[in-house]
Order: C-alpha cells, then sequence, then structure tokens
C-alpha cells in the first residue's frame, strides 16, 4: 500500500517535489525540485509517479492466462517484503534472490516493474520472441501432466529426479525424445504449493500451514491496512420514488476500516447481495468521497480512501467469483476470508451493523428487530422513505454522527480523530501519511464491475438477448480461439447494472476498455433489474419467444402501466381528498340549523320620523359652493 508522508518524492501539476508537512486531510506542503519553491498543493493534483498524456483503461490481469498469472502472483508474493521495506539494501536482495533462485537482475527488474506502475500484471512475462512455437510435443505433453498427477502428487511423496526418471523411461518406451530435467522441475514448480502439500501430506497438515489460527480476527494496525465488508438486510420498509407505496426491505452492505472503525464505502440496494454489490461498494471504499457528497449536497468531511491491504469476508458466493478474486490480486489487495461458522472473525463489521440497525429502529416504517419489539406497529403504513432518500440520510449520519461519536471498541476515541492521528502523526509515532489516490478512477470501477465473455459476430455482440456493435469490434468478428481453431474466440465485455445501455469491451491487444452501445440506438437505457424482471414475466408465457423486440415491448409496456398507475393514484388521491372534505362539510351542518333556524324573527327597526321632526325653515340652498371649471 503507497501512502504519501514527509519526506517523500511526489510529482505535482507534472513537476517533481518533495512533500514537506501534511495539512489536513487533502493539502499538502511541498517543495519543488526544478526551482525549490514551497507550495501547497491539493491532493487532486498529486500522483506518486509521472503522469501519463492520456491514460488508457488497462485490464490485463483478466486477458492474462492462469498460469501466467499465478506466476505474476508468486513473483509479486516473493518480492513484497522488499517493496515494504523502508531503508532495502542490495544485500537484502540478494538473500531473496539466492532463496528464490532466481538472478539479482531479474529481482531488481521486478521490483522496478512493480514500482512503476503499483500493479501485479506488470510482472507477467514478457511475450518471447519465439512465442507460439512448441517445445513438448501433445504426447510427450500428456505424459507430463499424467505423471505428476498418479506418480508425484500422491502420500508416498516421490522426488522430483524419480518422476524425472520415470517420464524418462516412458518417453523411450514409447520412442519419443524425454523432456530436459529442468522442464521436469519448472512443471513442478508450477504447482500450487496449498495443493502440492494437501495432496502429498494430506489435509490437516495443509489446514494447519495455511489456514488461520483460530481465535478472534486482528485489529489492523494502521487505516487500510484491513477492511471488513458484509451485507444485512435493513430493518426498515422504503417506499417507491412516484407512487410513495411500500416496496420492501433493502439491503445494505457496508466497508469498515478495522483500525479506526471509519466506515469507508457502502452500498443500498433491492436486490440481493451479488458481486455487483460487492464490485460496487469497494469502489465506494477506494475513491475519493468529494463529488459523491456534493451530488447530495452534503457539506462535510469523508476523508477515508484508498486502496487497502486486505479485504476480510465472509463465504457468501458474491466474494467467491473470478472477477472479484483477480481485479483484488490486480491491485495487490488481498482477499481473505473467514472461517465457516466462525462469527467471531467478523466482530467490527456485524458491531456496526447493530449500531446502524438501532439508528433505524427510530425512522417511520422500521420493522425493529422482532416481532416482539414491533407489537402492533405498522411498518408498511408508516414507511415514508424512498431508496434515495434511505441513502442520503445514512450519508449523513456517517459523517455528521458515526464519525465524531465515541467510539468504545478504539478507547472512546471518535474514528475521525483516530484516523486524524494515524494520518498525521503524533508526538509518540510518525504519521502514515495519506493513502495515494487512485490514478484511473473509471478504470478501477470498471475492473470491479462484474463481466460477461462474449463471441463478436457480424451483427455484434448479444448479452442477454440484446444486441451491442462499435465499430472498434469490426477487426474482431468471426475470431476463432488462439488455441482451438475448431472454437469461436470469446471476449470480455463488462457492465454497470444500473445501466446497461453500453457495456465496455476489453480489447485484447491494447488491454483497454471500450464502450459498445446498443445496435439499435433508439432503445431506451435500462437497469439490469428491469431487465431480469421482464424476463422473467415473458418466461411464464410457454409460447412466447423471448428476443429484443419482445423484451422491450415488455420495458415499454411496463413504464405505461406505471405512468398510467402514477396517474390513477393522482386521480384516486384527489377523490379521497373530496370525499373526506364532503364529509366534513355534512358532519358540520347539524350545528348551523340552531344557529340559522327558520323561526328566528328578522329584528324590527321603529320609523325614525315618528321621534323626529323636520323644521323646513331650517334647510337652505347650497348658494356658498361654487362649481369649479376646467
Amino acid at each position: 500500500m503507497k501512502n504519501i508522508k514527509p519526506g517523500q518524492l511526489i510529482y505535482w501539476r507534472d513537476e517533481a517535489a518533495i512533500v514537506l508537512e501534511l495539512k489536513g486531510f487533502s493539502e499538502f506542503i511541498i517543495r519543488t525540485l526544478d526551482n525549490s519553491k514551497t507550495e501547497i498543493a491539493h491532493i487532486k493534483d498529486i500522483s506518486i509517479s509521472p503522469s501519463i498524456s492520456s491514460p488508457k483503461k488497462h485490464a490485463p490481469h483478466l486477458s492474462a492466462d492462469d498460469k501466467e498469472w499465478d506466476k505474476a502472483v508468486k513473483r509479486f508474493e516473493l518480492i513484497k517484503p522488499l517493496l515494504e521495506m523502508q531503508c532495502r539494501t542490495a544485500e537484502d536482495v540478494k538473500n531473496t534472490a539466492n532463496n528464490a533462485g532466481k538472478s539479482i537482475t531479474t529481482i531488481y527488474r521486478w521490483i522496478r516493474r512493480f514500482e512503476e506502475t503499483g500493479l501485479v500484471s506488470s510482472l507477467l512475462r514478457v511475450e518471447r520472441a519465439d512465442k507460439g512455437e512448441t517445445k513438448l510435443s501433445q504426447e510427450v505433453e500428456e505424459i507430463v501432466n499424467l505423471f505428476i498427477q498418479k506418480n508425484y502428487l500422491r502420500k508416498e511423496r516421490p522426488s522430483v529426479v524419480r518422476l524425472y526418471n520415470d517420464i524418462k523411461n516412458e518417453c523411450k518406451e514409447l520412442d519419443l525424445d524425454p523432456p530436459h530435467k529442468n522442464t521436469i522441475y519448472a512443471r513442478v514448480h508450477e504447482i500450487d504449493e496449498k495443493q502440492r502439500i494437501k495432496k502429498r501430506y494430506g489435509t490437516k497438515v495443509a489446514k494447519q500451514k495455511y489456514e488461520p489460527i483460530k481465535g478472534q480476527f486482528p485489529g489492523g494496525k494502521f487505516p487500510n491496512a484491513i477492511v471488513q465488508i458484509d451485507h444485512t438486510k435493513v430493518d426498515l420498509i422504503i417506499v417507491d420514488e412516484d407512487h410513495r407505496l411500500p416496496i420492501g426491505r433493502p439491503y445494505m452492505t457496508i466497508a469498515i476500516d478495522v483500525a479506526t472503525k471509519m466506515i469507508t464505502g457502502f452500498r443500498i440496494t433491492l436486490d440481493p447481495p451479488s458481486a455487483s454489490t460487492a464490485g460496487l461498494c469497494i469502489a465506494h471504499a477506494v475513491l475519493r468521497k468529494e463529488h459523491w457528497l456534493a451530488k447530495r449536497d452534503v457539506h462535510a468531511e469523508w476523508p477515508v480512501y484508498g486502496k487497502m491491504e486486505m479485504i476480510h469476508v465472509d463465504n457468501a458466493k458474491e466474494f467467491r467469483g473470478k472477477m472479484l478474486e483477480r481485479a483484488c490480486r490486480e491491485y495487490g489487495i488481498t482477499l481473505e476470508h473467514r472461517p465457516r461458522g466462525q462469527p467471531n472473525y467478523g466482530p467490527h463489521v456485524e458491531r456496526a451493523f447493530r449500531t446502524f440497525m438501532k439508528e433505524s429502529h427510530n425512522l417511520p416504517g422500521t420493522t425493529f428487530s422482532s416481532v416482539g419489539e414491533k407489537l402492533d406497529y405498522d411498518s408498511e403504513g408508516r414507511a415514508c422513505l424512498t431508496l434515495s432518500e434511505l441513502e442520503l440520510w445514512f450519508t449523513i449520519f456517517i459523517v455528521y454522527c458515526y464519525h465524531h461519536r465515541e467510539h468504545r471498541g478504539i478507547n472512546d476515541v471518535a474514528p475521525i480523530k483516530l484516523y486524524q492521528k494515524y494520518i498525521q502523526g503524533t508526538s509518540e509515532f510518525p504519521g502514515v501519511g495519506l493513502p495515494a489516490p487512485i490514478d484511473d478512477e473509471e478504470t478501477f470501477r470498471l475492473n470491479f464491475t462484474p463481466y460477461v465473455e462474449r463471441t463478436i459476430q457480424r451483427d455484434g455482440v448479444v448479452v442477454d438477448n440484446i444486441y451491442y456493435y462499435s465499430p472498434i469490434l469490426r477487426p474482431w468478428v468471426g475470431s476463432t480461439d488462439p488455441n482451438d481453431k475448431r472454437r469461436a474466440r470469446k471476449f470480455i465485455f463488462a457492465r454497470d447494472p444500473r445501466d446497461i445501455s453500453v457495456i465496455y469491451f476489453l480489447d485484447p491487444i491494447t488491454n483497454t476498455y471500450c464502450p459498445v452501445p446498443y445496435l439499435n440506438n433508439t432503445r431506451p437505457a435500462i437497469s439490469l433489474w428491469e431487465l431480469k424482471f421482464v424476463v422473467k414475466k415473458l418466461n411464464e408465457d410457454e409460447y412466447t419467444h423471448i428476443d429484443e423486440n419482445m423484451i422491450f415491448k415488455g420495458i415499454k409496456k411496463m413504464r405505461e402501466v406505471e405512468a398510467e398507475a402514477i396517474e390513477k393514484t393522482r386521480l384516486a388521491r384527489q377523490h379521497r381528498a373530496s370525499e373526506k372534505r364532503k364529509r366534513r362539510m355534512a358532519a358540520r351542518r347539524p350545528g348551523w340549523k340552531d344557529i340559522h333556524s327558520k323561526s328566528d324573527k328578522a329584528p324590527q327597526f321603529e320609523n325614525p320620523s315618528k321621534e323626529i321632526e323636520i323644521n323646513d325653515e331650517d334647510i337652505k340652498p347650497f348658494n356658498d359652493i361654487q362649481v369649479g371649471r376646467d
């Protein structure tokens, strides 16, 4: 994990500089190397490596062969201790090279590659000029694999020399050229270590060596060292945006930093937990939050961001997908699963969930934690928050309340104060500095987005019965698998489940993501949830043929029904209000009869002329009035 702290070399506006001091959570005091000027630099203008003029969305971790990727991972694990050393010496590199059986030059080359990019994929083997040439014949290849599985990976634990002699004898009997001894050593070296121990020494030995010791999960020693992620169903019923009618309880996914108890990211959705939900939560945790808060008009700090060293999750299927595993490996993030049936390994996130659910019990529409607490409370009748409003409420609660409350798990210190101590340091220990921001946030987000593998035809690519096309696909139309010419080649397409009107093609040559829109660009943008709902409805009719036209007819019909329902709801509310006014007026009328009774007589007034005598002599004309002329 790369941090920025005083004394470190950084690049500010393409100019090399040295960090002198941290100023808050997002600014530094720096001194440039060229003209020795002292400046105040914002984190968004700083990088730890020279900027590239036109960064591309690379994803070689997805296109790499499994064996090559495993080799790159092993190389990273080999040099990781050297990368973490503050004062690395030539002797340290020499010892690592000797222990691994590699040359010192090779170790330095791997270190240089990783420090330039910070990506494990930089350690993938560079293509050789003779790539593609067969080293072993197909027959010899099959013999080697067969003897490794049957002769080497067994409880008797034969040596590699014995394995090589068996392969050599078998090849001679079949009149084939045997492989070199180094080739067999290389093949054995490629075997997964855990699998090798399990096959040769037994399951018990493998568990003792590779599985964590039973007990409580250790706490992180600094921010972003360990982040725990989990899902739960919120104890609250929400309403839809248009009708304001109850639609159910949403799911919440949160990421919490173990060291500081800061919430690094979250995701609230009506869909059950999935790989997509986990990926979006991780992306939210790693990326900076300024735009997120500004979009919601929240004027508060949420300073935690940056890549974590380890993500600790449970054994749910959404955390065991290939996409999530490779994306974490690509960015040097360790993905660790807790032991089955042992919730004591996830206390931090579980405790945070209890806190949040307790707060949600104060909201209208809560379901409480049990039937005993709920009693006769009408959760659906009292529900009033929409999904977006709940998301805003939770954001405000995090940045204004939770981060500033004293936390019993960290010695009654507020999480944001402890985070500040770790970043800036105290008189007792130096600070770790601010995390380095992600250079290409869009690529990072796409790497943590679920993907599909599809062939490319003349009319584009089909994903879930919807056609997509872009001129970028033209060179790959009708491509065949490089390893099997009889099969069509499959390519990787990532898509955001919130908007599937565009998918992202991973170019196998440039390893960059390219947007690919609908083939028919008149189609409306839809979400993956809408697509699944329409397909489910269409499948209920066994005689209906599902294609793109039927899907978007269903989408159109759904939205027409929705618009009609909104209008009917408006008229129904207007009618109910009118009836309520009529009933209220009818209830008031009986009281009016006592006031305005027909038996009441009109008041009688006496003729004033009987009492007042008028003296005509006193009446005189108004001779003194002058009429003005215009």
